[in-house]
């Protein structure tokens, strides 16, 4: 009888560090109870788009991928696009000089349709913040589309309003 006391009293201290651990782990996000894919989200990086002389070239040289564990979902297409769109990058990222404009004022990602490998994305830009210098909007659109194409289902990227991403 005397030995079970000390055997349950070292039980509950290991029960006790084990879930203290598990609590830090996914309170930290380095353990998720959810499934997670890996997805890769195209910001830009003008360092790695410039000609012989320095001018920047606004093409898709400049474009990087940030790698992002997101839920699994029947949505996945839509949410990394979503997630590009929210233009969350780190302070790290941002000092490899890794930018974008994403967020964009009112800009929403409506819905999603893929058909014979065409992805048609449908925004809403009450705003017209997808408007503006060809640079510029060619820069946004290629994001958009180098995230979509990770996808071996996407072969093309459509936008609606056709509008958008427009000089």
């Amino acid at each position: 009888m005397v030995m079970k006391k000390p055997f349950f009293g070292i039980f509950a201290i290991f029960v006790f560090i084990l879930g203290a651990g598990v609590w830090y782990l996914a309170y930290d996000n380095r353990i998720s109870f959810v499934a997670q894919e890996k997805v890769e989200l195209f910001y830009y990086d003008s360092n790695k788009d410039k000609d012989e002389s320095g001018n920047v070239l606004c093409s898709e040289n400049g474009l990087v991928p940030v790698e992002r564990n997101i839920p699994a979902s029947e949505t996945l297409i839509k949410d990394t696009i979503a997630l590009l769109l929210a233009g969350d990058l780190s302070t790290q990222e941002r000092a490899r000089g890794i930018e974008t404009e994403y967020p964009l004022e009112g800009l929403v990602l409506q819905g999603t349709l893929l058909r014979d490998g065409v992805l048609t994305l449908e925004f809403d830009d009450p705003n017209f913040k997808t408007g503006g210098g060809s640079c510029r909007v060619r820069i946004l659109w290629l994001q958009i589309e180098a995230t979509a194409k990770q996808f071996p289902e996407v072969q093309q990227v459509r936008f609606l309003p056709e509008e958008l991403f427009q000089p």
